[in-house]
């Protein structure tokens, strides 16, 4: 009985680092997300800076219900210089081609028998002249760029910037799921962009909303194979590169949310997969370049090692109730600690405007999520054998913008 409880606190003891790893990472970048660099870059085209000519590319898979609507807004997107938006389709109806064309948008028809946004992306940049652009833009189906935000990617782009992340927010708050969406997204933007780029990092990408150098992104995708995660990938890439990516805090980009339980399960699935296949991909070669210099690079194999966090919310919540009747490992003043340090660093990162009544209901909701995401876990080998695109409904910004 004696061994038995010796390995179990050696376990606990084991679980309760990792778990102290996840909570002091994200604690430390949400209080970074509240300076501010002694200098920054970014910002909207000055008198005299040259106007890149724009590639804005969105990826449709099947999205014939709300392309339409969002490319036309794209096309009457109003930046200073040369824009062209071509919508990548893979496995619209003719009908949706054909409106597209007649909006002014291009099109660039795609067809695989595993479709990924990756591959997607390679087709069209492969059958665009490559000498006619200057900056490509990667957009989803139900993005909408606010005023603007060429603009400002032009202005980071001519400071030498060659990958630049915007700052996707939320386009919709119809559920409670949708809002649990659209914190965790800003969430995101303050830990892992904001809070990275104020201590002179890179910004993490985010898989829209974000501009590349037009040729240093095809030379970025000619290998980019079949993983669910391309913007993950195309970020080792990057940070292997030691190219710094930008972050423009004020060029908003307004995204879909998730409207229920069913889409996050599929959603997450797919996140997990892709995270599963990063950290085993890269893990030696993060040891590698952190013993080259390559902070950054070894910086993003861990963001890999966290656990996410409504799942480290739960498991905290877990131990913490099983130390106060099982004496083996850590006290329950650790994992007390913990839990509290957890919470304090997401209310830290969760911009003020978020503070509101609605959100607080929404919240009764984080069990059930934590209810899908472990349902995430079960099916993970599903995202490997096939695209499980997130559907898309929603029309333009709501009158609830956050």
């Amino acid at each position: 009985m004696s061994v038995l409880l010796l390995i179990s606190a050696l376990l606990l003891y084991i679980l309760g680092g990792y778990l102290l790893f996840n909570v002091g990472y994200l604690f430390l970048f949400s209080v970074a997300g509240h300076l501010r660099p002694a200098a920054t870059k970014a910002g909207s085209a000055k008198f005299g800076t040259p106007m890149r000519r724009m590639c804005v590319l969105m990826p449709a898979y099947q999205a014939d219900a709300v392309i339409c609507e969002t490319a036309l807004t794209a096309v009457q997107h109003r930046y200073a210089g040369h824009a062209d938006v071509h919508v990548i389709a893979d496995g619209l109806q003719p009908a949706t081609v054909q409106a597209l064309r007649q909006q002014g948008a291009g099109v660039v028809e795609v067809s695989f028998v595993k479709s990924t946004k990756g591959k997607a992306l390679l087709a069209a940049l492969d059958s665009l002249p490559a000498e006619a652009y200057d900056v490509a833009v990667i957009l989803d189906v139900d993005n909408v760029m606010s005023a603007g935000f060429l603009d400002q990617v032009n202005g980071e782009m001519a400071t030498g910037s060659r990958v630049v992340q915007g700052h996707r927010t939320a386009k919709n708050l119809d559920s409670p799921f949708a809002v649990l969406d659209a914190c965790n997204e800003e969430i995101n933007n303050h830990i892992f962009r904001q809070g990275h780029v104020s201590l002179g990092m890179s910004s993490a990408l985010i898989g829209s909303g974000m501009a590349f150098d037009y040729q240093y992104l095809h030379q970025l995708l000619r290998d980019i194979g079949e993983t669910p995660g391309e913007d993950k990938e195309l970020e080792f890439k990057i940070l292997k590169d030691q190219t710094k990516i930008a972050y423009l805090p004020s060029a908003h980009v307004y995204d879909e949310k998730i409207p229920n339980s069913k889409v996050f399960t599929a959603q997450r699935t797919r996140w997990l997969a892709a995270q599963q296949e990063f950290l085993r991909k890269y893990f030696l070669e993060g040891l590698r370049q952190l013993g080259r210099g390559n902070t950054d690079f070894a910086d993003k194999v861990l963001q890999v090692l966290l656990l996410p966090r409504i799942l480290l919310l739960g498991l905290l919540g877990v131990s913490l109730v099983l130390s106060l009747w099982w004496a083996p490992g850590p006290g329950p003043v650790f994992w007390l600690v913990l839990l509290a340090s957890t919470v304090a660093a997401l209310l830290i990162a969760l911009p003020r405007r978020l503070y509101t009544k609605q959100v607080g209901k929404s919240l009764l909701y984080l069990p059930v999520a934590l209810g899908a995401m472990i349902l995430a876990l079960l099916q993970m080998r599903k995202a490997k054998t096939s695209f499980m695109h997130t559907p898309h409904a929603a029309s333009g910004p709501s009158s609830s913008l956050l």
